[in-house]
């Protein structure tokens, strides 16, 4: 700490310019007011593609670690599940105009796959997974990922200078190739081979928009029903019981409403990008028992091209039923003229860290999607369309009292 002091007192370094006062027309303050019981924007939302190029291009204030979001309000006691280590790093990136984002620095290089070996509670999370995630929630019409950019960060200019936290400052250092270097925060595992380091001082990484605050807009995290066991030699009964959803359709809300669908879709999602690890969700309270999913924390999807996880797919293949409105946007995406990879190729290429995945996780994609409307036709040939395949309706845009209310 005191050579920081000294460094910073050698260069002058000033605190940086206070943030102006809040705008109406600022891009985070109108995502956050565009949220409603739909999804987190609507579905052609200028605001969206606004708030990505300000992540991308604004100037950063502050930077410091992130409190551990898993824990809303109480709710949720994840320490058994995500214990923080020096291999996993994220930080809270402040902006102009009071934005917000969730800064996840590059761990893996794209054409590098996880090793068949590694747990999926182990796994490394991928910046570039954050990113292409939001695209293929958007892509799906699921509208539930925050809008994420990639950014390079000058690590130096854009962290370093800005913390105001020692712990934070105390944890930079130049590696023997003279690039600039930081590590994390936490009880055990803090060694310099787990740090991230500039080129020599610029890093890809992601940026995802905040929610707004849980006071505000309070959330609840809520245990996955086909939560996996964290464990190395565990299992849970979903993996033991093809019968368990009968058990799952028992308990309220799964029992009757949108709950059981919405986890469907959200098994869709993780199968798809290949995540093994959603082990809790979240929801806005502000809507109820059938508001949708937030689709969080997907850094550890696309890390294997070439494993398609069938098991991620439970919630469908044990329940058999899913939504008309997702049924149709998939068996559209598999038509040759929409074929999905072609969709996210040409999604992803919006990104300034283009190209996001390679190819082969593109391909991905197109098998995966066969596999979901394989296990549908299963489905249908067993219990007959009409018990399956659930006629949900567009709802209407919400009207202003059912939309998440902000105040300055």
């Amino acid at each position: 700490s005191r050579r920081h002091k000294l460094y910073r007192e050698e260069l002058n370094l000033t605190s940086p310019v206070a943030p102006l006062p809040l705008r109406p027309e600022a891009s985070w303050l109108q995502f956050h007011l565009g949220i409603s019981r739909d999804g987190l924007y609507p579905r052609s939302s200028p605001t969206v593609n606004r708030l990505l190029r300000d992540m991308q291009e604004f100037t950063t204030i502050s930077a410091d670690y992130s409190q551990d979001e898993k824990a809303l309000l109480g709710a949720c006691d994840c320490s058994q599940i995500v214990k923080p280590s020096g291999v996993h790093l994220k930080l809270v990136l402040r902006f102009q105009d009071f934005g917000k984002a969730m800064f996840k620095p590059m761990r893996q290089k794209r054409e590098e796959e996880t090793p068949e070996d590694f747990f999926y509670f182990v796994d490394f999370q991928r910046h570039n997974a954050e990113i292409a995630a939001f695209h293929l929630d958007r892509i799906l019409d699921f509208r539930r990922v925050p809008p994420t950019a990639g950014r390079l960060i000058n690590v130096t200019k854009e962290i370093l200078e800005v913390t105001k936290n020692e712990i934070l400052q105390s944890v930079f250092f130049v590696s023997p190739a003279s690039n600039v270097c930081f590590f994390a925060k936490c009880p055990y595992m803090c060694k310099t081979e787990y740090a991230v380091c500039g080129n020599p001082h610029l890093l890809e990484g992601s940026l995802s928009a905040f929610l707004p605050s849980l006071n505000l807009a309070p959330r609840l995290s809520i245990p996955n029903p086909w939560i996996r066991s964290y464990s190395f030699d565990g299992k849970e009964e979903w993996e033991v019981n093809p019968l368990y959803c009968n058990t799952v359709r028992e308990i309220y809300p799964y029992s009757n409403g949108n709950r059981l669908l919405n986890i469907v879709d959200m098994a869709i999602f993780d199968f798809l990008i290949g995540n093994m690890d959603r082990h809790h969700y979240e929801m806005f309270t502000k809507f109820g028992d059938d508001g949708f999913l937030l689709h969080l924390d997907n850094a550890r999807g696309f890390g294997r091209h070439s494993h398609d996880e069938t098991s991620i797919l439970a919630p469908l293949s044990q329940c058999c039923i899913i939504k008309r409105t997702t049924l149709l946007r998939l068996q559209l995406l598999a038509e040759p003229e929409y074929r999905l990879s072609d969709v996210m190729r040409e999604s992803l290429l919006q990104d300034r860290l283009a190209p996001v995945l390679t190819e082969p996780h593109l391909l991905a994609l197109d098998r995966r999607l066969q596999l979901i409307l394989k296990a549908v036709r299963k489905c249908i040939d067993t219990y007959g369309e009409a018990k399956v395949v659930a006629n949900d309706t567009t709802q209407p845009e919400a009207p202003a009292p059912d939309r998440v209310k902000l105040t300055t």
